[in-house]
């Protein structure tokens, strides 16, 4: 797990190593164990790296095989780096290294671009061909790994998160109209390759893009599955029997595919219990555990503990509980806020920044449980789009998931901002794409490879490398997702949702916690907005640099604050808290309004 960075010249300039060297230090907190640099004419290449495969100087980066003319960097983690070694070593291949760094090298010369077909696992990663001159850019079937690039005619720079790219300067921050509907309809979601701003993209998920020194590009998709169902119809017991196989297959890679510790973020709901279960199922005897709480809302709890501590003395891990006070998330939300990529709404953003710092204290790797609920249907409102019957699509998913509607979106923006239903448009085209059998099938798909990358998966990768903590995701095992997109909606969607991983855990875990209703991660503080939290947001939405950058209209502003714990979205968000965090994260990542640099 890593930081990248890097730029490719078109206009016969060399690389610029200063725009580099600022870039690959915006990335230090991702990688804070090793840095280095590398250039070629027109490339230059930065990384910072988190020492998990092969803690050895061999396995640092870029890595260069002089004998192959082959630069890479790369940011992730390969599940089945040893097959493709043994492989690759009976094709002649030779190794410096022992990880899974060099594999991808020596992969890319013995496939060229279709290695990303045989890769297992979460990677962005960039290599560059001395000889030919042509840099290649692939990003992982989810995009569990980030990377974003700003282009013009002189030059790409690529990087981890956007703030890498602001610190080399010369990007277009203007907030692009488009994106900024998406922001506010889809829960914080940009979907690739948008991003809030003009002069920065992102490669979508399951995507690779090859471009040479004179500017020329390609890039395509690379993967896709159906959602539909098999030839050999499956009774429900060979289904659940199937899943139960796949899932613990997934958790023992990720365990098993590391030199140093793995452990697991407990939050107590059925998913990541559901991982220590598994683990433990697997023979794994020192189980390391870690958990956080808030204070509690006359409305919400702020804490899973009386979930959590039982799987903790099921399975007598050796757990670690942390209780954060409202003050402290407060306090730190600058920090957190800084450290999101892109403007993220879910509340629990703060929360998972707080636990990574008290994580990446005791352990450099853990399990999550992010992906259970968009490939086994967790969330309340997949019943409620099932059963819709009113409409097409794009308005019987709208009715449960979109943020606000188009015409309150427009009351929201200023004029500078408004255009047509951007949003609707999209998911109408997404929606259509999708190799489905029934509507749930194809909302479940383009949740799980469009909503769910920008959104919980992003989350928690920022939030966990901003302490140099490697976060794996298990039910984001492309096999696994393969298969369960192809079993019937029915089956996952039975007893409330994620019936398969349900009847997993009989037996496994607490009844308790299989049957309790679905939780999320709970940041009371952030969704009952009152006291100081309300005057936190009400400072920055007043602020002269808001008002002068003039996104939402004032009497917008003015109805939330004068309700704001009336005004929430379908899926439970705080309206007022998407705005006052759209706005913070300009004014903390951004140069004064008007500026470029």
């Amino acid at each position: 797990m890593c930081g990248l960075c890097g730029e490719l010249r078109f206009d016969g300039a060399p690389a610029d190593l200063a725009a580099i060297e600022r870039m690959n230090e915006r990335l230090r907190r991702r990688g804070p164990d090793h840095g280095g640099s590398y250039s070629d004419g027109a490339l230059g290449f930065g990384h910072r790296r988190l020492s998990v495969i092969d803690l050895s100087a061999h396995a640092h980066q870029p890595m260069l095989d002089q004998k192959l003319n082959l630069a890479l960097v790369f940011n992730g983690a390969i599940y089945n780096y040893k097959e493709l070694r043994s492989t690759l070593k009976a094709l002649g291949y030779q190794f410096f290294s022992s990880g899974d760094t060099e594999v991808i090298l020596k992969a890319y010369h013995a496939w060229g671009e279709d290695c990303v077909d045989r890769l297992h696992g979460m990677f962005a990663f960039a290599v560059w061909d001395c000889r030919q001159q042509r840099l290649f850019l692939a990003r992982d079937r989810f995009g569990i790994k980030p990377l974003y690039y700003t282009q013009d005619s002189r030059r790409l720079r690529f990087a981890s998160n956007t703030q890498a790219l602001l610190a080399a300067g010369g990007v277009d921050t203007a907030v692009d109209p488009v994106a900024l509907h998406h922001q506010f309809t889809l829960h914080g979601v940009v979907p690739a390759p948008l991003t809030i701003f003009r002069g920065i993209r992102k490669l979508a998920p399951g995507h690779c893009m090859a471009i040479d020194s004179n500017g020329t590009e390609r890039i395509r998709a690379y993967w896709s599955y159906p959602a539909t169902r098999p030839e050999m119809p499956l009774s429900d017991g060979e289904w659940l029997e199937a899943i139960h196989d796949s899932l613990r297959e997934a958790v023992r890679k990720r365990n098993e595919i590391a030199d140093v510790p793995v452990g697991v973020l407990l939050s107590g709901g059925l998913d990541s219990s559901l991982l220590v279960a598994l683990l433990a199922e697997a023979g794994v005897d020192d189980l390391r555990t870690f958990s956080v709480g808030f204070e509690d809302q006359p409305e919400e709890k702020g804490n899973e503990f009386e979930y959590s501590d039982p799987v903790v003395e099921m399975y007598d891990t050796r757990h670690h509980k942390f209780l954060v006070p409202n003050s402290e998330v407060l306090n730190r939300l600058p920090e957190a806020v800084e450290n999101m990529a892109e403007p993220m709404f879910g509340q629990d953003a703060v929360a998972f920044y707080l636990l990574g710092e008290q994580v990446s204290r005791q352990i450099k790797v853990v399990q999550s449980g992010q992906g259970a609920d968009e490939v086994f249907g967790g969330y309340f409102w997949y019943p409620r789009i099932m059963q819709e019957q009113e409409g097409d699509a794009v308005e019987r998913f709208a009715r449960h998931y979109f943020d606000r509607d188009h015409d309150e979106y427009l009351r929201m923006v200023n004029a500078d901002y408004q255009g047509a239903d951007f949003t609707r448009e999209l998911i109408a085209e997404r929606l259509a794409q999708s190799e489905s059998e029934s509507l749930i099938d194809a909302v479940l798909h383009m949740d799980q490879t469009m909503l769910i990358v920008d959104d919980p998966v992003k989350r928690v990768d920022n939030m966990t490398m901003a302490w140099g903590l490697e976060a794996r995701v298990p039910f984001l095992d492309h096999h696994l997702v393969e298969l369960a997109a192809r079993c019937p909606p029915e089956l996952k969607l039975r007893e409330g949702g994620k019936y398969p991983l349900k009847a997993m855990a009989r037996g496994m875990l607490p009844d308790a916690v299989i049957d309790r209703p679905k939780g999320y991660f709970p940041m009371p503080a952030l969704k009952y907005v009152r006291g100081e939290f309300l005057a936190f947001m009400r400072d920055i939405l007043d602020t002269r640099v808001a008002r002068e950058r003039g996104i939402f209209q004032q009497h917008y502003i003015d109805m939330l604050m004068s309700a704001p714990e009336m005004h929430h979205t379908r899926i439970r968000g705080s309206k007022l808290w998407h705005l006052a965090l759209f706005e913070f994260w300009l004014q903390r990542n951004l140069q004064p309004v008007g500026s470029t640099a």
